[in-house]
């Protein structure tokens, strides 16, 4: 229950920022000082590059990633079922540390002369539509995944009957322990396709994302196993058939 403090960060953090890159791309507004700081500090400005696809990538990114923390912030607010399950100190600390520098790498991937008082030209290439198709069919399935694990804690009428472990089947829970992990990989690989592919930065990202989710996954996946003589062998801890 505690992630729900990690997602009002991002959604009002997230938010934030997504609000000043599109005034600035669509108004020719300046960033913030601030964050115009920030970039010289990274380097950015200086790359001579500036192309419009380039700002229009970010800007998609950051709007899904800010409608992913929308979602997740609603999820753990009316549909999980958390037990009493607590979280480290160090570890909540980071993950509000994350939620925010995440959103500021999106930014930092658009030089910092943004736009230079020009608007954006919207420039829908290839890669975007597979990435926002990927990111829908991602994120509905780690949706269902995780009703899927509320309602194993629900009676038929909705009330909360348990918050006892019990074990998950349907959709994803077929193939692996923790879809819902996975389904979270696929999110942050449909963002770096959306971002063109190429982007390095945030493919750094999504490996940290792939290590965070699989620790948590083979975890998970040792518990089920432990606690549950009947749980089925063939299911993998986190990616199917691996």
């Amino acid at each position: 229950r505690w992630f729900t403090h990690f997602y009002v960060v991002s959604v009002l953090w997230n938010g934030f920022l997504l609000i000043c890159l599109f005034r600035a791309e669509f108004l020719g507004e300046s960033l913030p000082s601030w964050i115009q700081d920030m970039h010289h500090a990274l380097g950015r400005d200086s790359q001579s590059k500036n192309t419009g696809n380039e700002h229009f990538s970010a800007l998609l990114v950051l709007l899904l990633l800010w409608l992913h923390s929308c979602r997740r912030l609603a999820e753990c607010l009316w549909t999980s079922v958390f037990s009493s399950g607590v979280i480290h100190i160090v570890q909540y600390c980071f993950g509000l540390g994350y939620y925010i520098a995440v959103g500021s790498t999106v930014l930092c991937q658009v030089p910092t002369n943004v736009r230079n008082g020009k608007k954006l030209s919207v420039q829908i290439s290839w890669y975007h539509i597979i990435g926002v198709m990927m990111y829908i069919w991602a994120s509905l399935h780690q949706h269902r995944c995780l009703a899927i694990l509320a309602n194993l804690r629900k009676s038929r009428s909705g009330k909360v009957v348990s918050l006892s472990h019990s074990v998950p089947f349907g959709d994803w829970f077929d193939s692996v322990s923790c879809p819902h992990y996975f389904a979270e990989l696929l999110i942050y690989v449909s963002m770096a396709i959306t971002l063109g592919i190429h982007n390095v930065t945030w493919w750094c990202v999504v490996m940290y994302v792939l290590f965070n989710q699989a620790l948590a996954a083979v975890l998970c996946h040792e518990f089920y196993q432990k606690n549950f003589s009947l749980y089925p062998k063939h299911r993998k801890a986190f990616i199917p058939l691996v």
